[in-house]
């Protein structure tokens, strides 16, 4: 008897109904959306926010069809796209009343039109690539002699630091052009100058040059460190545009190298170009200076600096908690000098702090910096747009040395790691100009998704129509195997959060061909035991059981060529050999486990089977030699 242990049926159950609930909610399509998120440090989405955008679009007589709130934005689901454009212009007046000085980004975005109960089981849809969804395609251009000159300025810097400290007198550090040229009065302070820098800076290349009375010495950067500093500029350049467009909250955004020097950025579901433009373009630094202690506590200079007449070396910001703040002009430290920023805890307080770790260069400005500021407060400022805000201003309690800086004071944990994050993310390595510029709209999206939909359709019809004719009810099963396969591929697409683009459609095409061959070989097996003169009974346990070997074998080779695909591929490759490999173990189930639970459940009960409806089987009348 052909029977699957009871266990055994429950589970092929519970993983077609899984692949049921984890598929549906792909069918329900997207919905226009608009997304607030904070475009300043010191602003944050908190539950005012949100009765503030609530409020407004009551007032607008704008009916939402779902708010939803998650860190990092609030996204407010709509009916249409013109209900989408009302509701963007009047959260836009209302939260951003000062164009020049915006505290949010309103965007345009798309939402799941998932119900909430699917939405609360996290049965969300698959994300759906730039060809099928729509959006906007940018090829950036990385300035990599901006990313050399900013750090031979840095370097520059690190010298005049490092010469006073070795008490060498000099006459000048300059860049000229691609060089640093450093200007001493005699031979013998530039011998030992040399040496002392040779071992500091391993990056440069010395050379000595004479220019009348001046001993100059000329750094260059070796070619191996000019390579790894353009490596490290893209490296990084890619880091903070993944921290921007966080702030479109685009699903599975592609951000990746292209040559030596561009970078490839897709954002499928963007409608608003002009946003995604302008946080790509944005150039934030982080800068450390000192704040002027003694005129920010002095009602009348700050009442004048609030006019625009700040003394003399000052700057006028503006602190958490809206408390404005006298800053000096001179930069004690920029954040190329950060390498690291983690939350934690003051071992002393107890409170909330910020850890950074400064490199050797930072660390020994900040050391000195800290030695002759004991007591006064250090502002930790982001410049953004030419414009600045102070994310936060400690106050040095002694001096700082071995390159670790922690921050406390008047934050919680939750701002801690939000201060980290910004410290981490940093600014842009190099400079980055828009070189080119595609947009894809939706309406193009929905004709590729309908197109690979109906080819994908066409061709599950035409393999139906063929095995239920030519196998019968076994036939018949498997067909319903192959549906199984289809719909376990796509809940398990949906349950990865993975993207499906125009090749990964081509690849569910290729499956369904692939897949249907498990169920060839099973039937033709079954039908070669019925011709050996095996019982029905007997000829269905050996077809599954002697056909399982080849099928493994065949799919396993298939299975390592998608694993290479998927390894050494990039772009459409990696996109088509996701779904390939999924679609390859999937099928293994659904052909062996689920055609075999269904085929049982017809015939395993049956005490004597007289017949197997499986088409026509041949019987030679005459064997030849």
């Amino acid at each position: 008897m052909n029977r699957y242990p009871l266990w055994k049926n429950i589970l092929v159950a519970v993983v077609l109904a899984m692949g049921m609930l984890y598929t549906l909610p792909n069918f329900y399509g997207e919905a226009p959306a608009v997304q607030i998120s904070s475009v300043k440090a010191t602003v944050k989405l908190d539950n005012a926010l949100l009765a503030r955008v609530e409020d407004t679009l009551k007032t607008a007589g704008i009916v939402q069809d779902g708010l939803f709130v998650d860190p990092n934005s609030i996204r407010v689901r709509l009916k249409d796209g013109d209900t989408q454009l009302k509701a963007k212009d009047a959260l836009e007046k209302a939260l951003n009343p000062d164009v020049n000085d915006a505290s949010y980004s309103v965007a345009l975005n798309l939402l799941s039109s998932s119900p909430l109960w699917l939405t609360n089981l996290h049965a969300l849809p698959m994300y759906l690539g730039l060809d099928l969804r729509g959006g906007v395609h940018f090829l950036l251009q990385v300035d990599m002699k901006g990313a050399l000159t900013k750090r031979l300025d840095s370097t520059g810097a690190d010298l005049r630091s490092l010469l006073r400290d070795k008490n060498l007198r000099h006459s000048g550090v300059a860049r000229e052009g691609m060089t640093l040229v450093i200007k001493f009065r005699d031979a013998e302070t530039r011998d030992k100058a040399r040496s002392v820098i040779a071992d500091s800076q391993p990056d440069l290349l010395l050379s000595e040059a004479q220019d009348g009375a001046d001993f100059k010495l000329v750094g260059a950067l070796k070619p191996e460190a000019e390579k790894r500093i353009q490596e490290y500029a893209i490296k990084q350049n890619i880091t903070t545009l993944h921290n921007r467009i966080n702030e479109l909250g685009v699903s599975e955004p592609v951000i990746q190298q292209q040559g030596a020097d561009r970078i490839v950025v897709e954002l499928p579901g963007v409608q608003d170009t002009a946003k995604a433009k302008d946080i790509l373009g944005r150039t934030a630094t982080l800068e450390i200076r000192m704040v002027d202690d003694e005129n920010s506590v002095n009602p009348a200079v700050m009442e004048q600096a609030a006019k625009g007449q700040p003394p003399l070396g000052d700057e006028l910001y503006t602190e958490r908690g809206g408390r404005p703040l006298l800053v000096r002009k001179q930069v004690v430290l920029t954040g190329e000098r950060l390498t690291d920023a983690q939350p934690g805890f003051d071992s002393q307080t107890h409170e909330p702090s910020v850890n950074m770790t400064l490199d050797s260069a930072g660390a020994r400005i900040f050391k000195d910096i800290s030695r002759e500021n004991i007591g006064k407060r250090m502002a930790i400022l982001l410049i953004e747009k030419g414009k600045g805000e102070v994310v936060t201003a400690p106050v040095i309690r002694g001096e700082i040395g071995g390159g670790r800086v922690q921050i406390t004071g008047r934050m919680s944990t939750v701002e801690a790691s939000d201060i980290a994050l910004l410290l981490r993310a940093g600014s842009l390595a190099a400079p980055m100009d828009i070189i080119e510029e595609r947009t894809i709209g939706p309406s193009l999206g929905a004709d590729n998704i309908q197109k690979g939909f109906h080819s994908t359709v066409g061709g599950f019809i035409a393999i139906a129509v063929f095995m239920s004719f030519y196998y019968l009810l076994f036939g018949f099963v498997s067909v319903v195997a192959l549906a199984s396969n289809v719909l376990l591929l796509f809940a398990l697409l949906s349950m990865l959060q993975a993207t499906l683009t125009l090749p990964g459609i081509a690849a569910i095409a290729l499956t369904l061909g692939m897949a249907i061959d498990s169920n060839v070989l099973v039937n033709e097996r079954i039908r070669e035991e019925l011709r050996n003169g095996e019982s029905p009974q007997a000829a269905i346990r050996a077809g599954y059981e002697r056909a399982w070997a080849t099928i493994l074998d065949s799919n396993v080779t298939t299975l390592i060529a998608g694993v290479a695909l998927l390894i050494f591929g990039s772009g459409p490759i990696r996109g088509f050999a996701m779904v390939h490999v999924l679609g390859i173990m999937t099928s293994m189930f659904s052909s062996v486990v689920v055609s075999r639970a269904i085929i049982n459940l017809i015939y395993g009960s049956r005490r004597k089977v007289s017949r197997l409806s499986i088409g026509q089987i041949w019987k030679p009348g005459i064997q030849t030699k």
